[in-house]
């Protein structure tokens, strides 16, 4: 198996766990199924220590391709599923909790983009892979937050770019470029919005010498922008970054602090990427229900009766992967989200 610069190998640890032995269980179980057990980022503590490997999504679902397991068993939400569905068809793939949904990827139905089409007949489709599969069907190519500049960049100028579903996102990409003729749907993940620019610049006051490390999809990345801008805190010490990104700079900081804007989950994978450095939640109350569905149980339940399947229409899956692949050929995308 290879680990790819965004995803990391699991270990053991005693968090959160149902009963002693539970880890030796799950991966038992996992090797006579033929499994490989993937989780997000944003996952428990125990599931991310459990688990084959760690990191975003897009990364984890590129690995399920290549590995020979023909069961994936993806500890995430349920687009993520989907997607490592669409880019290894022929494959059995598992979510612990088929109950584990998205509010960014259910802020846009594939109706409602049908209809936005329809205004801008014209106009080049650009979905983040956080959408669901009729989603992506419907999609011209696909994008990441480390790649998203770039994907909108590619398109001729002249074109006009419906960016969807995340409106953060979206603002930072078109502030980046300058581009009028790109327009923006009003989706945002409820997590990465309710960390807002007051508590970062509190933070940020409260602790002058950290590094911050902002997602693009928080409400408080234009924030963290101004405040570099304005000298507020020094520009280099400003980093808006995907989750995998986060990974590589805690590698590469000399900073002794960082205060990080994104789910809680991360912070698991930063301190051991970097043990040396203190990281911080901007607001240590972003946890992600739906991520956090996927316990230890439900995924014993998984490994152990197969639940629950995740489908997706041939004809759909295939009109997504184009999409997904299109973002391939423009460059490596890096992480998922």
């Amino acid at each position: 198996m290879t680990v790819t610069a965004d995803v990391q190998q699991g270990a053991g640890s005693g968090a959160d766990v149902p009963f002693p032995g539970w880890a030796d269980e799950v991966r038992a179980l996992a090797k006579k199924r033929g499994a490989v057990l993937l989780a997000h980022n944003y996952q428990l503590p125990a599931i991310q220590d459990v688990a084959d490997f760690v990191g975003d999504s897009l990364a984890l679902s590129r690995i399920a391709a290549d590995v020979e397991a023909d069961t994936i068993v993806f500890c995430g939400v349920h687009f993520m599923a989907e997607t490592a569905k669409i880019l290894s068809p022929e494959k059995t793939v598992l979510i612990p909790d088929a109950r584990a949904g998205c509010s960014l990827a259910d802020s846009i139905t594939v109706e409602q983009l049908r209809e936005w089409k329809a205004e801008h007949p014209d106009a080049v489709v650009v979905s983040y892979v956080n959408t669901t599969a009729a989603v992506k069907a419907e999609t011209d190519i696909c994008c990441t937050s480390s790649n998203a500049v770039e994907v909108v960049a590619s398109i001729p100028e002249d074109r006009e770019v419906l960016f969807l579903p995340d409106q953060f996102l979206g603002a930072h990409v078109r502030r980046t470029l300058d581009r009028e003729n790109m327009h923006v749907w009003a989706g945002e993940c409820h997590v990465h919005a309710g960390i807002n620019g007051a508590e970062l610049t509190r933070q940020a006051e409260t602790h002058p010498d950290a590094d911050l490390f902002v997602h693009p999809e928080c409400g408080c990345a234009t924030s963290a922008l101004y405040l570099a801008g304005s000298g507020a805190v020094a520009a280099d010490k400003v980093k808006i970054l995907s989750t995998g990104g986060m990974i590589d700079a805690a590698r590469a900081t000399k900073a002794k602090q960082v205060l990080v804007a994104t789910e809680v989950g991360m912070l698991h994978q930063l301190r051991r990427a970097a043990p040396e450095i203190d990281f911080q939640a901007v607001n240590d109350r972003a946890s992600c229900g739906y991520m956090k569905m996927i316990t230890p149980e439900a995924l014993l339940r998984s490994v152990r009766h197969g639940t629950d399947e995740v489908h997706v229409d041939p004809e759909l899956a295939a009109r997504g992967r184009a999409a997904v692949e299109r973002m391939i050929a423009i460059g490596q995308p890096g992480g998922g989200e």
